[in-house]
């Protein structure tokens, strides 16, 4: 319902002088514009709730004292937007009171988080390892291979595959193991799996 000037001063008088028809006119009329007030300032149900009952307390306050009872709906839209600010600075300057390692994390939630960390920081390693080991000389990436079937070839065989001495296969995987982890130490992969080559 929209009200013309001379109605919301009609309404604001009667809502002065205790008539609640008049403060219920008033709520409808201008109750969807304090809403779409709190939802341009993006605020979450409860403040936008919030706002909006302290608008109505603000207008409760001072309804004696507008200076122009026509034009209440634009002075509930600056009390609205005002009030809207407000709530915003004050939810952007929350301040913790508890260390954080005090609170106790949701169980269910921290294994999730947890899972879901593991699996990306797995992941990316991985992908580092894969990357680190293709900057291998071929001879050493071959090797390596080789030594990676599962089952494991026989020394002989490998010997045989890579026509490289079967006393030379130790050596040389050692060799080629250290250049590996050495790759995996500049680029920063850490883990288990890495300190375990």
């Amino acid at each position: 319902m929209s009200l013309t000037p001379e109605e919301a001063a009609f309404f604001v008088k009667g809502a002065a002088d205790g008539d609640r028809a008049a403060w219920e006119s008033l709520v409808d009329a201008y109750g969807g514009l304090i809403w779409a007030i709190t939802r341009n300032h993006r605020l979450l149900a409860g403040d936008a709730a919030d706002v909006s009952q302290t608008v109505w307390l603000r207008l409760l306050e001072n309804i004696e004292r507008l200076n122009d009872p026509g034009r209440v709906g634009a002075w509930l839209a600056t009390t609205a937007r005002r009030e809207c600010l407000r709530v915003s600075a004050r939810r952007k300057r929350t301040v913790l009171v508890a260390d954080e390692r005090d609170l106790e994390p949701d169980p269910l939630y921290a294994r999730t988080a947890v899972e879901l960390d593991d699996g990306l920081l797995l992941a990316e390693r991985d992908e580092a390892l894969r990357a680190a080991f293709e900057t291998l000389n071929p001879r050493c990436r071959e090797l390596l291979r080789l030594m990676l079937l599962d089952p494991a070839p026989s020394y002989e065989e490998i010997s045989a595959a890579l026509d490289m001495p079967v006393g030379s296969i130790g050596p040389t995987r050692g060799r080629c193991l250290d250049k590996l982890r050495a790759l995996v130490k500049t680029s920063g992969i850490e883990s288990a799996s890495a300190r375990s080559l």
